[in-house]
């Protein structure tokens, strides 16, 4: 079940709460005393007691999945409201001074989708841009980016964001049947940038999932014969960029950071050869012991921190062949083709890193800096690391028996420099002598200025949301 935690910083001092989402899927497996609702990797099949019948309808009626609302994935901002969210239809409005559940939105009352993204965007003026996949129900399958305006709690208390969504522009499938599976997708100042990969949804399987009794996440495969299309679209007009950007095939989760540089699109986003990640993640993989899991999962790809450039403008009279990046310092290229489309290859930054961070004052801008948990041949994440894209250099923090969560950067006031902050971490161990704690890192250095122990059980969380005082009133 999602559990909430927060962190607070008040004079000096380091508060700690945690309180469990009172969802409906909380509600209905606290009342049956057991796994009643279905979640991303566990079936739940028809009570054998009840009649054919009952069993029946129950098997036609989830045909179109109804989606858990158990968010565990991050927390997102909509207007001046906070909520849980994971990459459903539903999400839960939270109170982020109390970690109170106060209510459930279903994004299917404000606009036709069936899935959507826990990685939103936030542009300077404060708007919201998230991305979903209308799959069942909502006519032609498609993917959408839409926005949530900054003013859109409005005076009233009883007004939800969702209720002024906008919808930006939609990218029809390549293949009804096969829609591509995303975590994330990028945003520059005047794009959004969208990657097609080939770990696709199987359509036909989630339909039948419940009556197969398989559950949603091995409905997900990885076609290595397929390619990775990149689509550009501008976020002003919603039209998309006329020519067909494609590369490799690989899977992708986060993106890391977007921006434009003398008429280019630069990405950088964390590859994987395949999809073997996902599996290592079964319950019958985590029981092992670390000598043993580490020995099974041997095939695990480790995540690569990659760099692609797309030219916005083609010259239709430029010679296949060329290649189209002029900016000095990269390696990544996106090459001509006879038909007019370009081959994209990257320039890779770092190996080695997930759960990537930025001081977000330069999202969608050149940046040099990104903060992630470093990820070598250990089943957990006992590393921090800093990664300089302009010297290709690294910095660490690690502490023996310490495993730590996603680093969240938080800006000094009134910062210049771009790693001017703090870097927060909440820090676990196996060692019942070691109390967990909240980390704080000179961002610059990497350094410990100070830690706050818990006298409480934490769990290690996905992602992490840092809500300024000023917005909490």
């Amino acid at each position: 079940m999602a559990l909430l935690h927060s962190f607070t910083f008040k004079d000096g001092d380091v508060y700690y709460r945690s309180k469990f989402l009172k969802s409906e899927t909380f509600k209905k497996n606290t009342g049956a005393n057991r796994i009643v609702v279905s979640e991303f990797g566990t079936m739940v099949l028809p009570d054998p007691c009840k009649s054919i019948f009952s069993r029946a309808f129950t098997y036609l009626s989830n045909a179109i999945p109804d989606f858990t609302d158990n968010n565990l994935v991050n927390i997102i901002r909509y207007g001046e409201d906070y909520y849980a969210a994971s990459e459903v239809n539903y999400i839960n409005h939270i109170d982020p001074h109390t970690l109170d559940t106060v209510g459930r939105i279903n994004y299917r009352n404000h606009i036709a989708l069936n899935l959507a993204t826990a990685h939103p965007h936030y542009d300077e003026e404060g708007n919201t841009y998230n991305m979903g996949t209308a799959i069942m129900g909502f006519g032609r399958p498609k993917y959408m980016i839409f926005k949530v305006p900054a003013g859109a709690s409005g005076k009233d208390k009883n007004q939800q964001p969702l209720s002024q969504v906008e919808e930006v522009c939609s990218i029809p499938f390549r293949s009804s049947l096969y829609p591509s599976y995303f975590h994330s997708f990028g945003m520059t100042e005047n794009y959004i940038v969208f990657v097609e990969q080939a770990f696709k949804l199987d359509i036909v399987r989630l339909a039948t999932a419940y009556f197969r009794g398989i559950n949603w996440g091995s409905c997900l495969k990885y076609d290595k014969d397929d390619v990775t299309f990149f689509h550009l679209i501008n976020r002003r007009t919603g039209k998309a960029v006329s020519t067909n950007f494609y590369g490799d095939p690989f899977v992708v989760f986060h993106h890391i950071n977007a921006f434009e540089e003398n008429n280019h699109v630069v990405f950088d986003l964390i590859t994987y050869k395949d999809s073997h990640l996902y599996d290592m993640f079964y319950i019958e993989n985590i029981l092992q012991d670390s000598d043993k899991f580490i020995e099974n999962n041997k095939i695990f790809s480790p995540p690569v921190c990659q760099r692609f450039v797309l030219p916005i403008t083609v010259d239709k009279d430029t010679s296949e062949g060329t290649n189209l990046v002029s900016l000095e310092g990269i390696t990544a290229k996106a090459v001509k083709q006879a038909d007019g489309s370009v081959f994209c290859s990257p320039d890779t930054l770092f190996v080695g890193l997930e759960l990537p961070q930025i001081n977000y004052k330069f999202n969608t801008r050149k940046y040099r800096y990104f903060y992630g948990s470093r990820v070598e041949w250990s089943p957990h994440p006992n590393k921090i690391a800093k990664v300089d894209i302009l010297t290709r250099t690294h910095k660490e923090w690690t502490e023996e028996e310490c495993y730590t969560s996603e680093p969240v950067f938080v800006a000094s006031p009134d910062a210049v420099e771009e790693d001017d902050g703090v870097i927060l971490s909440s820090v676990v161990s196996l060692n019942p002598e070691k109390p967990p704690f909240m980390l704080i890192l000179n961002a610059k250095t990497m350094e410990e200025i100070a830690r706050a122990a818990v006298d409480a059980p934490i769990h290690m969380d996905l992602h992490g949301y840092f809500i300024p005082s000023k917005d909490t009133n």
